[in-house]
């Protein structure tokens, strides 16, 4: 009988050769691919110090002759790429690869490409490498990828100069199809490739290329020419560019609302979490914004280089599903066509536009976003310049407040609260410092919206950090706020304390705007983005780093997400203190009704519930804790100990309520 060592040695034997064999056996079922080598053209010579370029030292032809000793360096620190022209499609099966002896780090998130098009214009992603791989060994990956490719190489990540030792592809001739597509995580992976490899360097001009867009775990893949150009004004400055794209066909992308041919990817560099503006982008829903941006987050390939996580947004645009005002032209010069559509917004950043104007008694800059900057014309600039003047001067009149003749004749105060409320809430440090605003065809009023730009929001600026502890508004207590509008917002924020606290409860009692209700959707969006966050954070070394406005280094991922949670969870309470909050009363007694409410221990359950009726849950801080939607089922609600009361909204209006203690 073998006493334990021998089985222990025995089972490791075996383990040792399912590793080592199941990547030859599956080599074997699967031919290995050949064909015409080809990639960067000049490699580097390391025999002179800092290397030199070369056609004859450690070449791309090394990566096929199956010695693990010899390598391919590109002579360019970053885009180096080797790989195959196969002459016909194959579909790929595994590929295996292994590292420069030494250099096995600098194969972390190279990326294993298949086009049809010889400059891989419309190449997508087989595989990218999230591990480091066992340096001096081969290492087989399955590939997951149903369509076939003449063309088939490997990217070496940003400023490695590639440094591949062995690459080698095993597939099988054929058309293939695009039932299954790779994608890197779980969420949308947006690929671009731009003419000769051009990179992005200016936010003025566009460069032309390809994108696909692949998600539905694979299964879903839109592909489009477009222009692509820099974006972005502090954003643009930083090491993750964020970039505005254009394609040359209208598309709903991602199942988003509106068909369009302009979006953005937003980069979130000062943002740790990679979800401010997704979780602004969910309070304005809730807020009940007239148009609130689509987004979403997605992995970026740029021209075979690994980018990170990115937000694909709506370009803030007038269009239908966007900014739905009307659109003008050239030749509405006339009343009524000339009053409207037009968006502006009040900007920290107008002087750096072409249409733009100061306001004539606070100089508020303003840039005119709609019309175009080049197909508005001069009746136009002039016609929405006045009428902002207009609105400017009554804000500042002695009749300002006056209910009809005063501000609100010529501004949406409802819009103009919750985008003050929004800011507020999310801890916005620029809030006035960029503000959308619109102003339509037959319309005396201004609307305030849409909401844009998280990142340095929810507690992220070191210039108001904590922001919890201030006992006034964010906006005038060390936020940013343009030449003039600190005196603007001041004149109705003071005027308009009444529809402040009614707005504000009516989001608190109907709009989901708690903090159980807002934390769970934090964590929610953090699952999903969860491999992708990973995946970011290798490309990107910053968890450890204060970049931007950062108040303060968290150093791990969830130290960042859980800074936001806190801020957050504390801000509704500071919140309801502040602006006021009226917690809804019943009206009818719980006895005249059919639902039974009975306190249980760890809750409440609800018995012969009314489908239709809506059951709200609040604490003794008037705070909403839970909202739900009866079906006609019984239903438990899980509390903790505490007292809350529990109030019941009839489909027929009536509202009653009932106060329970949970032991």
């Amino acid at each position: 009988m073998l006493n334990q060592y021998e089985m222990k040695a025995i089972k490791a034997l075996i383990l040792f050769i399912i590793v080592s064999v199941t990547p030859l056996l599956v080599q074997a079922q699967t031919p290995e691919l050949k064909g015409d080598v080809i990639g960067s053209t000049y490699s580097a010579d390391y025999s002179v110090s800092g290397g030199v370029s070369s056609t004859t030292v450690n070449t791309k032809n090394l990566v096929f002759d199956n010695d693990l000793n010899t390598f391919f360096a590109a002579y360019d620190r970053s885009g180096g790429w080797v790989g195959l022209d196969l002459g016909t499609t194959h579909v790929i099966k595994s590929v295996s690869f292994a590292p420069r002896a030494g250099y096995a780090s600098r194969m972390l998130l190279g990326v294993i490409e298949g086009a049809n098009k010889a400059d891989f214009g419309d190449a997508i992603p087989l595989y990218i490498i999230k591990q480091t791989p066992e340096s001096a060994k081969m290492t087989t990956v399955e590939v997951s990828c149903s369509r076939a490719f003449r063309y088939v190489r490997y990217v070496g990540p940003n400023d490695v100069r590639c440094n591949i030792a062995e690459l080698h592809f095993y597939g099988e001739e054929g058309s293939g199809d695009d039932s299954h597509l790779y994608q890197l995580t779980n969420i949308p992976t947006v690929v671009i490739h731009t003419v000769n490899n051009q990179d992005i360097t200016s936010k003025e001009t566009y460069i032309q290329g390809i994108v696909s867009f692949i998600s539905h775990n694979g299964a879903k893949i839109y592909s489009d020419s477009l222009n692509i150009r820099g974006r972005g004004n502090a954003s643009w400055e930083f090491p993750k560019k964020p970039y505005k794209i254009k394609l040359y066909n209208s598309h709903k992308l991602l199942d988003f609302p509106a068909k369009a041919k302009n979006w953005t990817l937003v980069n979130n560099w000062g943002d740790k979490t990679l979800l401010r503006n997704l979780v602004a982008f969910e309070i304005s829903r809730r807020f009940g914004m007239a148009y609130t941006p689509a987004g979403t987050a997605v992995d970026v390939i740029l021209n075979g280089e690994y980018k990170g996580c990115y937000q694909l947004c709506d370009q803030v645009e007038v269009r239908k599903n966007r900014v739905d005002i009307t659109e003008m032209t050239p030749q509405d010069i006339a009343y009524p066509a000339i009053s409207g559509g037009y968006m502006l917004e009040v900007d920290g950043y107008a002087y750096k536009e072409k249409s733009w104007f100061a306001s004539s008694m606070k100089k508020i800059p303003v840039t005119i976003k709609t019309p175009d900057e080049d197909e508005i014309v001069p009746e136009q600039t002039s016609y929405i310049q006045s009428y902002f003047n207009k609105l400017e001067s009554t804000v500042f009149s002695s009749i300002y407040n006056d209910p009809s003749s005063g501000y609100r004749s010529l501004l949406d105060l409802d819009t103009f609260i919750k985008h003050l409320l929004i800011g507020e809430l999310t801890g916005n440090t620029d809030t006035y410092w960029s503000m959308h605003m619109t102003k339509d065809r037959n319309q005396d009023k201004f609307f305030v919206g849409p909401e844009w730009d998280f990142d340095i929001g929810f507690d992220n600026d070191y210039r108001t950090y904590p922001i919890n502890q201030k006992s006034d508004f964010l906006y005038r207590s060390g936020g940013s706020c343009v030449t003039g509008m600190l005196d603007f917002a001041n004149r109705i924020v003071d005027s308009s304390a009444a529809e402040q606290k009614a707005i504000w409860s009516e989001a608190r009692n109907h709009g989901g705007i708690n903090a159980a209700s807002l934390l769970a959707y934090v964590d929610s969006v953090a699952a999903d983005i969860s491999q992708s966050r990973e995946l970011n954070f290798m490309r990107w070394n910053i968890l450890n780093t204060r970049v931007h406005m950062n108040p303060m280094v968290y150093g791990s991922y969830e130290g960042e997400l859980n800074a936001l949670k806190n801020f957050l969870s504390t801000r509704v309470a500071w919140m309801d203190k502040k602006v006021g909050l009226t917690v809804e009363t019943a009206n009818e007694s719980m006895a005249a009704i059919q639902t039974k409410i009975d306190a249980v221990s760890g809750g409440v359950r609800l018995s012969e519930c009314t489908s239709g009726d809506r059951i709200v849950v609040y604490n003794l801080l008037g705070q909403m804790m839970t909202t739900t939607k009866l079906n006609g089922a019984d239903l438990f609600i899980p509390l903790s100990r505490g007292i809350y009361f529990i109030v019941l909204h009839q489909a027929d209006g009536k509202i009653a309520s009932k106060k329970v203690s949970i032991r």
